[in-house]
């Protein structure tokens, strides 16, 4: 006897589930699957598919809830990420020994991310990166149950054939989906977007971007020590005494450090003709 969803959950919600919960689903998918093949009633065979799916539909539900609030219709996500899941159970294969939900999530999220790719550009991106993008989406599912962990870029990109580079721009173009209007709040108490969006008359806002423009490549060229010492001081607020216990040295040295730091920065942009 194949386990049923509803001997295989306890009584809670279905989208709060204990791990022992899906370890029995996990199970009771594992067990249908077996039955399947098994079977050469193709009658069988469908209805056996058709309880895969009824068994995992909220692991679906769940991925097509992380991606609301993106610019696509709730309904829209939900519906694309069940066909992530029919293709899932269609495509998975007991042989290969992982588990169905690390088969089935990857496939999922891929075919919301694809959604949002083909049909939801508000600001569109050359074809060359939707394409790239679509090869992607289409490769990292099956490096991720091939690694049983997300791939690195490097690892996509040799997967398919193109370099680095091209896989991280593509990735970083995955943001041109959605638009906010300029009406909506900045935040719950604060004045409408649009009036902290600057203008050519916000002349300092403009220098500062002309600042930090010029100011990327030379402290690109700083030793890593260096850079994390400004990261620590200026980007995160850190004292002189809390960034010496990081690096290993007194509060003193760290303030000499910083001396020597900025006025070698200075050295190197005093001769350009910078707004810094």
């Amino acid at each position: 006897m194949v386990p049923t969803e509803s001997a295989m959950v306890s009584p809670v919600r279905k989208d709060c589930l204990t791990p022992e919960d899906r370890a029995r689903r996990e199970a009771a998918t594992w067990a249908l699957f077996e039955v399947r093949e098994r079977s050469t009633d193709e009658d069988e065979r469908q209805r056996l598919l058709q309880e895969i799916v009824e068994l995992n539909i909220e692991i679906a539900r769940g991925i097509g809830r992380r991606f609301r609030g993106r610019g696509a219709e709730d309904e829209d996500l939900e519906q694309v990420a069940y066909l992530g899941l029919l293709k899932a159970v269609h495509n998975f294969r007991l042989d290969h020994g992982t588990p169905f939900i690390g088969f089935a999530i990857p496939t999922i999220r891929g075919e919301v991310k694809r959604y949002f790719r083909d049909c939801s550009w508000t600001v569109r991106i050359p074809r060359r990166m939707q394409e790239l993008q679509g090869m992607i989406a289409a490769a990292v599912p099956i490096l991720e149950q091939e690694l049983n962990r997300e791939p690195t870029l490097a690892e996509i990109a040799d997967r398919i054939g193109v370099e680095v580079t091209e896989v991280n721009g593509a990735e970083a173009a995955r943001g041109c989906f959605n638009v906010l209007s300029l009406d909506r709040p900045a935040t719950e108490s604060e004045s409408p977007l649009g009036e902290t969006v600057a203008d050519d008359s916000d002349r300092r806002y403009f220098d500062q971007l002309e600042a930090v423009d010029m100011l990327g490549p030379v402290v690109d060229d700083l030793d890593p020590r260096d850079r994390r010492i400004l990261e620590l001081r200026f980007v995160e607020g850190w004292t002189q005494s809390d960034i010496g216990d990081d690096i290993g040295v007194s509060q003193m040295q760290i303030s000499r450090l910083l001396n020597r730091i900025l006025r070698d920065l200075r050295g190197k942009l005093d001769p350009l003709p910078t707004a810094a």
